[in-house]
């Protein structure tokens, strides 16, 4: 039972309403807005914003999978990590590749309802954006802007599905607006770990930022507001 319930928590659904959420609100406001445009009757969005709320939920449970292991080195080095189920033991490495494979492989089924333009928009979701995601902290100080674009697709690719066309520059817009939310929240979330992840070599805007977060923040969260605003 111990073994079952680290694999579980490796996946974050112990915690359904934090990073799960922030993965699906982007795919909400870009299937809001299509629907808006095409008059898309409330039973039809209702089932569609549940499907999106549901494969947010596995993208995001592999990514997270995904992401600890490729961390599990960095893990056991900072406080707030070491006790998660891979660094601490719990789950064995194969057992992790296994159920990120698993994870992804039960996306892709929900992908195949929607036409080809949008299946292509989803596919980058998955591959570069999340599955490079857990690398962008070794090779960049803006590891959440990357984070940004991963959060954010759900709304290119919601509009996408309903209304059958690319995403006008509105979209596009928006979609810079839910990179700046992203960075701003996923900063915050950095700061507890600056001391460790400075330790380690890990990198991140709370470090780049420094002393200057709070400005910075404010800056970005301006910006995100003019998108909102001009959308």
């Amino acid at each position: 039972m111990s073994c079952i319930h680290g694999y579980f928590e490796l996946t974050r659904l112990h915690k359904p309403f934090l990073g799960n959420t922030l993965l699906f609100w982007p795919c909400a406001w870009g299937l809001t807005i299509a629907a808006r445009v095409v008059t898309l009757p409330l039973a039809c969005f209702t089932t569609t914003l549940l499907l999106f709320g549901l494969g947010s939920m596995l993208l995001h449970s592999a990514a997270c999978v995904l992401n600890d292991i490729c961390d599990v080195k960095f893990d056991r080095q900072i406080a707030r990590t070491k006790d998660r189920p891979l660094p601490a033991g719990k789950v064995s490495l194969s057992g992790a590749w296994t159920l990120c494979e698993v994870s992804s492989d039960s996306r892709i089924p929900k992908l195949n309802w929607i036409e080809l333009a949008s299946f292509s928009l989803g596919a980058l979701g998955i591959f570069p954006l999340s599955a490079l995601y857990p690398l962008m902290k070794r090779w960049t100080w803006w590891p959440q802007a990357w984070l940004g674009l991963t959060f954010g697709w759900g709304i290119p690719v919601a509009w996408t599905t309903i209304t059958g066309m690319f995403p006008p520059i509105p979209v596009w817009v928006l979609y810079a607006g839910g990179v700046c939310w992203t960075i701003i929240f996923d900063t915050i979330y950095a700061c507890q770990d600056r001391a460790d992840d400075s330790r380690v070599g890990v990198r991140s805007t709370a470090l780049l930022f420094g002393k200057h977060t709070r400005p910075a923040l404010v800056s970005i969260a301006t910006i995100m507001l003019l998108c909102l605003v001009c959308v």
